[in-house]
């Protein structure tokens, strides 16, 4: 199912876990990623306190009905996808609504919000949607790398 690329971060049940996952990035034909997946990986770092997806205009309905049966939170911007959730996860980070922030996608647009997220306290998890969409930037700036895929 996943496979830990690193494994500096024990499962802690005590942890509240915020995944964030970049939709467009991470559902693409080429990578055999489903939402199952991405909700066991966050389970295995700890409690799950917030758990989004962010998708654009042209997501199909079935892939946001799926999401909300399955307890995501679906963010849907008509705007740049990456900026809502930098802004987001960056905001929540701030606030101290977890102790563990993991961001789903192959973007490097994210390694700023991981690396603020480890300046102010909060462990790290980039997760991967498949080998080759691993991103080093996401995973160097991480406390711990997941790659999800069979």
């Amino acid at each position: 199912m996943f496979e830990r690329v690193r494994a500096r971060l024990a499962p802690d049940t005590e942890r509240t876990v915020g995944l964030f996952v970049d939709g467009p990035n991470v559902f693409r034909d080429e990578f055999d990623v489903d939402l199952d997946d991405l909700r066991a990986a966050a389970e295995a770092l700890g409690r799950v306190g917030v758990i989004r997806l962010y998708l654009d205009e042209h997501a199909t309905p079935g892939l946001i009905q799926a999401a909300e049966a399955r307890g995501f939170e679906v963010i849907v911007t008509s705007g740049d996808v990456d900026v809502k959730l930098a802004v987001d996860a960056t905001a929540l980070a701030a606030e101290g609504r977890f102790d563990l922030l993991a961001i789903a996608s192959r973007d490097t647009d994210f390694k700023p919000v991981l690396e603020y997220a480890g300046v102010v306290g909060i462990e790290t998890v980039a997760i991967a949607p498949g080998s080759h969409g691993r991103s080093d930037a996401l995973q160097n700036a991480a406390d711990e790398a997941i790659t999800l895929g069979r």
